[in-house]
């Protein structure tokens, strides 16, 4: 491994013409730095811009098989060259030869574009030595990172603005800028394939179904999977259908959902790209603090958000219709703790029914 680059002693503004961009993950993270970065791609249009993502998250930024690296498509719409790298599989084995091979072939990759800036979203140490090993000059990150040591490394330190994690990102955007910035529309990428069969399924206007997920990064964030399944029921009797959106290892939550749906809900086992196809199409969306939910508030979807303990004012659903359901003892805490909140579970299926019906009934004036 190389030693890291040293650090410039002018670090000054300016137009790059190749320009890195560092979240790793995970999936509602990366989709709060997308208009970060779409107001940076539109700051400098002519600039190579570059991702490191987890490999688990490029579809996120690129279509699969679409190539990593080349001119803008729809199946890659922001990003020229897409970096990607397995820190998890990595951490299972620090000691392996295979993977320092893997980790050699991934900074080579990178080092090799010879990025003129690098911006660090993430704020973690393993994330800044990124950009750090990039052999970028120039190394922006905000200047109180969500793990200090991480500041170490940045040449450029940008204090954060604003109260949702979206405006935060911005503010670091702008540091690299040097100028405002407005919050722009994104893009997702699209496969023509997964769209058109995606049409054929449920048209290619707003089906009349929800996506409801269960799921959620730890316990504490976890609505009861049963109770998803009753409202389910009680939006069958509307007329709107639910499919329930789950990911590896929540086979058991999906499994909940349905039984207690009564046939009311369906499971959905989708990729990246097709669960951004689905959700485009959906009339609702139900669900806690995920990425899917993010996804969902980013394609414009009418969100019900069940919060417990984080926080909506930094997390929520963001530039989207939506109805935040939090219960007032629910402490602001991002302690994974597997137990599940006592707050959330205040919170009982009629409340949330009545929110998805508000939400659609809206939709429809």
């Amino acid at each position: 491994m190389q030693s890291l680059p040293a650090l410039p002693q002018n670090t000054e503004s300016f137009a790059p013409r190749k320009l890195l961009i560092v979240r790793l993950g995970s999936m509602g993270d990366i989709i709060h730095t997308l208009p970060a970065v779409t107001a940076l791609r539109r700051v400098f249009p002519e600039a190579i811009l570059g991702w490191v993502v987890e490999e688990c998250w490029a579809e996120l930024l690129c279509t699969l098989p679409e190539p990593r690296s080349g001119p803008l498509s729809l199946r890659r719409p922001l990003v020229d060259r897409v970096h990607t790298v397995n820190t998890k599989a990595w951490r299972a084995s620090p000691l392996s030869t295979q993977t320092w091979e893997q980790i050699a072939a991934g900074f080579s990759e990178v080092r090799a574009q010879r990025y003129e800036v690098a911006v660090d979203f993430q704020g973690a140490v393993r994330s800044a030595l990124i950009a750090r090993w990039s052999g970028s000059p120039v190394v922006y990150g905000f200047a109180q990172p969500r793990e200090n040591v991480a500041s170490m490394f940045y040449t450029s330190q940008v204090s954060a603005h604003g109260s949702h994690i979206v405006e935060q990102n911005l503010s670091l955007a702008e540091g690299v800028a040097d100028h405002p910035l407005d919050l722009p529309k994104i893009e997702f990428p699209r496969d023509q394939a997964v769209e058109d069969k995606c049409n054929q399924r449920f048209g290619s206007n707003s089906g009349d179904f929800a996506v409801l997920n269960p799921g959620a990064g730890w316990g504490a964030k976890r609505w009861p999977a049963e109770r998803y399944g009753h409202v389910a029921k009680r939006l069958a009797e509307t007329g709107v259908k639910s499919l329930i959106n789950f990911g590896p290892g929540e086979e058991h939550l999906m499994r909940e959902v349905e039984s207690a749906s009564g046939g009311a809900a369906t499971g959905v086992a989708c990729s990246l790209t097709e669960l951004i196809a689905l959700t485009r199409r959906a009339r609702v969306f139900i669900g806690g603090d995920t990425g899917p939910m993010h996804l969902a508030a980013a394609l414009g979807i009418p969100v019900v958000a069940i919060f417990g303990p984080t926080n909506p004012a930094r997390n929520g659903p963001f530039a989207t219709r939506s109805i935040i359901l939090r219960s007032p003892i629910s402490p602001t805490s991002h302690s994974r703790r597997a137990q599940a909140d006592p707050g959330l579970l205040e919170i009982g299926a009629d409340e949330v029914f009545t929110a998805a019906r508000t939400l659609l009934r809206s939709a429809r004036d």
